[in-house]
């Protein structure tokens, strides 16, 4: 994949990664903001780009944040998409949480996507795991 065209509010917001061959590259703030328990904000990143065709951009969240209670909800970035990358946050800290402008607030990764079509059938063929959902293969 070629280099992502990247429109920037500012050059110091541009997506970068922290090592050679890291899979997130990290995206920043592009304000200031607060954000209080239980809230959820979107912050702005001052980022927009073209993704190729059968790729997306994954939204995730940066550990450090996690850590200290502070999560980011994913989101998905489509190929046709032109406008600004927003980050959805909410805190679980009981206190305000300060986001500053140029902080790092989330990683953007990516990833090839298959496109195939969907088809509607009266049963799917059988498997090893079957229905088992959630919590069956134990702890």
């Amino acid at each position: 994949m070629d280099d992502l065209l990247t429109v920037l509010d500012s050059p110091d917001l541009l997506p970068t990664r922290a090592h050679a061959g890291d899979a997130g590259a990290d995206l920043r703030a592009a304000e200031d903001a607060i954000l209080y328990h239980g809230e959820v904000l979107v912050i702005r990143t001052g980022v927009k780009l073209v993704i190729p065709y059968q790729y997306a951009g994954l939204v995730r969240g940066r550990s450090s944040l996690t850590k200290n209670g502070i999560i980011v909800l994913e989101g998905t970035v489509d190929c046709q998409y032109r406008g600004e990358i927003g980050v959805m946050m909410t805190s679980l800290k009981a206190g305000p949480s300060l986001i500053r402008k140029g902080d790092r607030i989330a990683q953007l990764v990516i990833v090839p996507v298959g496109l195939p079509s969907f088809m509607a059938v009266d049963s799917l063929p059988g498997s090893e795991r079957g229905e088992n959902g959630f919590g069956s293969t134990g702890i």
